[in-house]
This record gives C-alpha cells, sequence and structure tokens, in this order.
C-alpha cells in the first residue's frame, strides 16, 4: 500500500513550496481520514472543534481531500447526516492502524485536562497513562541544538551501573522516543563508543558546544545493522491460547517478524514485554516470546550485549 508520502506527490505540490500540503491542512485531513476511518461517520463538527474553524472552511476541507486527494475515499449517507468511508476506501494521509485513532483520543485527553471546555466530539474513552521520566527543559533544549546542529555535547551523565555522574563529551546524532522514556543515541568520547543515554538521567543541564561532531551515524554499526525479530506466541501456552494471541497481533502461521535497528531492538522488545534470559515463570503473564535470539548477532551473553548496546545498564 502506498503512503500518503509517496502518493501522487506531483498532483499535490504547492506553487511555492516542494512540500506537497500546509502543515495546517495535512492536519486537517488526517483528522478527516482518521475520524471517518475508525468511527464510520464524518461531520463537518469534528472539524470545527478540533481547530475552531467555522463550517463554511470545514465543509471546504472535506471537499478539497476528496477532490484532489482521495477522490471516492468517502461517501455521503443523508440518513447519518454525516461522510462513511466508501467500500474501497484508502488511507492516503494515514496509515490506517489504529494508533493513529488512539494517538487522537491522547491528544484529546490531554487537551480536555488544560482546556476544560474544550470537546471536540469523540466518544467517551480514556488513554491509561503512567508516570513520564522527568526531563528539565534545559536538558531537551540542548540536547536537540546538539543534535540538530552536529555539535558535541558537554554532559554529566549517572547511569545504574555508575550512580556517581561522571561528565563527558558526546557527538549525538539521534533523539529517540521509546514509549515513555527518551534517550539519546551519540559517541561517548569517554568509553569511545556509541551508547544510549537517557536525558532523565543528565545531572545537570547539558551544553552544547561550538565544536562540530566527528563521529556521525554513518559511523555507528548497530544503529545501521537492521535486524528481524521473530516474534511468537509463548509455546508453554495451550494451542487455543496462542492462536488467540497470534491474532492479537495479526500474526502469520503463528509469527510476526519486526524488522528494527539493532540499536533499537532492547526498547522493542521491552515494549513486548520479553527479555532474554529471564522468561516470565506464568505464560499468560509472558505471552510473547523471541523465536530467534542468536540470529541477531549479539553474541552468547544475548541479554548482557543488549544492554550495553542500550547503555541501559
Amino acid at each position: 500500500m502506498k503512503t500518503s508520502y509517496s502518493l501522487d506527490r506531483e498532483r499535490l505540490v504547492m506553487k511555492k513550496t516542494d512540500w506537497p500540503i500546509r502543515w495546517d491542512l495535512l492536519l486537517r485531513y488526517r483528522l478527516i481520514e482518521t475520524i471517518a476511518l475508525w468511527e464510520g461517520r464524518l461531520t463537518t463538527n469534528h472539524i470545527c472543534h478540533s481547530f475552531g474553524i467555522g463550517r463554511q472552511q470545514a465543509s471546504k476541507d472535506i471537499n478539497t481531500y476528496l477532490r484532489e486527494l482521495a477522490p471516492g475515499n468517502l461517501v455521503y449517507d443523508r440518513h447519518l447526516k454525516g461522510y462513511v468511508p466508501a467500500d474501497r476506501f484508502r488511507p492516503v494521509v494515514t496509515r490506517g492502524v489504529v494508533n493513529e485513532y488512539l494517538d487522537l483520543l491522547a491528544r484529546q485527553q490531554n487537551l480536555s485536562t488544560t482546556f476544560e471546555s474544550l470537546n471536540i466530539g469523540l466518544p467517551d474513552s480514556t488513554v491509561v497513562q503512567g508516570p513520564n521520566r522527568v526531563i528539565a527543559p534545559e536538558t531537551m533544549r540542548a540536547v536537540v541544538t546538539a543534535t540538530r546542529q552536529g555539535r558535541q555535547l558537554r554532559a554529566s551523565y549517572a547511569s545504574l551501573s555508575r550512580p556517581e555522574a561522571v561528565e563527558s563529551i558526546l557527538e549525538p546524532h539521534t533523539l529517540v522516543c521509546a514509549g515513555d522514556s527518551w534517550h539519546l543515541r551519540a559517541w561517548c568520547d569517554s568509553n569511545r563508543e556509541f551508547r544510549d543515554f537517557a536525558l532523565s538521567r543528565f545531572r545537570t543541564s547539558p551544553e552544547a558546544l561550538r565544536q562540530r561532531a566527528r563521529h556521525t551515524r554513518d559511523q555507528d554499526e548497530h544503529w545501521n545493522r537492521q535486524v528481524t525479530l521473530v516474534v511468537t506466541p509463548d509455546q508453554r501456552l495451550t494451542q487455543a491460547q496462542q492462536e488467540i494471541i497470534a491474532r492479537d497481533y495479526g500474526m502469520e502461521h503463528g509469527r510476526l517478524e519486526v524488522a528494527t535497528r539493532a540499536a533499537l531492538a532492547p526498547y522493542v522488545l521491552s515494549r513486548l514485554g520479553i527479555t532474554f534470559d529471564n522468561q516470565h515463570p506464568d505464560p499468560l503473564v509472558q505471552q510473547l516470546e523471541l523465536a530467534n535470539p542468536d540470529q541477531l548477532g549479539f553474541g552468547s551473553k544475548r541479554e548482557q550485549a543488549l544492554k550495553a548496546v542500550a547503555g541501559l545498564s
């Protein structure tokens, strides 16, 4: 399936920019597609309440979406008094995955907490949110500056393996969000290797230096190496239970292949509740397992190697 970013680019290019769709319009088009696909009924009220625009502009947005981006994607249902997905509906500005609807619900919940009167017409719902790791704005600003401009970063960092803070010069290339945590993928001058650094563990505000980074993403072997995680239901479950788990994750023939960077593999596995050598005694809790640990290229001490790669130790 083509994504929105590769579909008919020439048709979407504006006169004065190479960006195919203006950002504010793209957000509205994504709302149109997400609401229609996952709720089955879209009205102008969804757009009006979400973006604070009038009904005429909202109607124009829907018509433009149908005329220029996705002809035939939506059909107006007079009985429902709204637009519904056509039988041949095809996502154009979204990927058509349920997490996009989840993100929409989460944004409404977050905004409603700040603005009590806000109501964009989504159904009663709640998104479970745990406590987030604390990151100082000053830390994030310095990290973003150094990463974006390819500069060195002076930082004082504490880890579980070395609780006392140690100052080092980092050369970051990517800022990564893994669920409720943020980390920085960077060359560490002290350890002479690429590692991950949790932003919550910088003990003082890091400083973006004037010096340019000498180590780049292209030199990060674990970042550039692609691995495929083969995930299966926990084999200790009954066949019927395994079939339920397989259906949960859309597995084919009882297995799910997840392609990722080697440096990000620990985070993917963590989100799936999978560990290497410390399997939960209850398969109903574990549910999933990794079928190909020896094919990932981390050596015999797999758990320790992964922790070293991710800077988790």
